[in-house]
């Protein structure tokens, strides 16, 4: 068994975790294991503003693909057969080929990617992995926000200090008539319409 390395598959958008379960079935069944690594959809959870069925917001998390059109393959290509390999790779449902230099001809076998770039990806998909989920929204210091989760849900506020390595928010929300100070995660809150 020869080196593995990294490869590109260009994908239909939208169909990458699709592709990738169904690179994972083919492998087991027809017995690849030792020729194949992993297999990476490189993904990130982010939060979105959606409008809801009774025409109120609601902040929601998804998962986002980073690098929408590719997922990235940890295989042996040097392999005797590996002609067989790249016929069984390309002809997965969705599969539009390997992602190749320009110029480059479809007859030669596909370009492994670099080191660096490898560990420049392999690390977004740690630091994903470590983030609970990214949030999309930005907010400022003296914005209006509304609490939509926790003991607070329901009130307004207004931001007075904004942590951004923390991902929190010390909002000034109004109970009984008085300004209590409070510390929200930004998953709690969104932006007053």
């Amino acid at each position: 068994m020869g080196e593995l390395k990294w490869y590109i598959l260009r994908v239909v958008s939208g169909k990458e975790r699709s592709v990738k379960e169904y690179l994972e079935k083919d492998i087991v069944i027809n017995n690849l294991q030792e020729y194949f690594g992993q297999i990476i959809n490189p993904t990130e959870k982010v939060f979105q503003i959606r409008k809801a069925k009774d025409g109120k917001t609601k902040k929601v998390a998804v998962e986002r693909n980073y690098l929408p059109g590719y997922v990235l393959v940890h295989v042996d290509l040097d392999s005797p057969n590996s002609g067989e390999l790249i016929h069984q790779l390309i002809n997965l449902p969705s599969v539009i080929g390997f992602l190749r230099v320009d110029g480059q001809p479809l007859t030669d076998k596909p370009l492994p990617m670099r080191d660096s770039e490898v560990s420049r990806i392999l690390g977004k998909v740690e630091a994903a992995d470590q983030d609970e989920v990214r949030d999309d929204t930005q907010f400022m210091i003296g914005e209006s926000i509304k609490v939509m989760e926790g003991p607070f849900a329901g009130f307004s506020g207004t931001i007075e200090e904004h942590q951004e390595d923390k991902k929190k928010l010390s909002v000034i929300v109004k109970i009984f008539g008085r300004s209590t100070p409070v510390e929200l995660n930004y998953s709690q809150v969104q932006k007053e319409e």
